[in-house]
């Protein structure tokens, strides 16, 4: 019954390691992306309402 045992917990310690490194995964995801999309949304719609602005003030 001993000789059950150690692979029992190798294959339970390797199935935890791979659901600690899938949600470390999904942890980074989570935090990271939406602050990469909101800077990227954030940018191009700064430039893209400074331009009328600009155009505006050397018409006149």
């Amino acid at each position: 019954m001993e000789s059950g045992s150690p692979s029992a917990s190798a294959s339970g310690r390797s199935s935890s390691r791979f659901a600690t490194i899938f949600g470390t995964l999904i942890a980074l995801l989570t935090l990271t992306l939406p602050l990469m999309v909101i800077a990227y949304y954030s940018n191009s719609q700064a430039s893209s309402q400074a331009s009328p602005r600009y155009l505006s003030a050397e018409l006149p």
